[in-house]
């Protein structure tokens, strides 16, 4: 693994740290939490999905 694929690692790695205790807080309704790990679930995978056919 080069540092290359170790730098944008530990960000999003630092980034989920930042973002994911509001995320809990603000989703205390078992329902609404779906909806929006639903939500981000699909931004995540497009953006991977983007990336890889970018650099590929």
């Amino acid at each position: 693994m080069g540092l290359d694929q170790i730098i944008p690692t530990l960000f999003l790695i630092a980034v989920l740290i930042l973002v994911l205790p509001s995320f809990f807080r603000s989703n205390s309704n078992s329902k609404q939490f779906i909806k929006n790990l639903f939500g981000w679930s699909i931004i995540v995978v497009s953006v991977v999905i983007i990336s890889y056919l970018i650099l590929k």
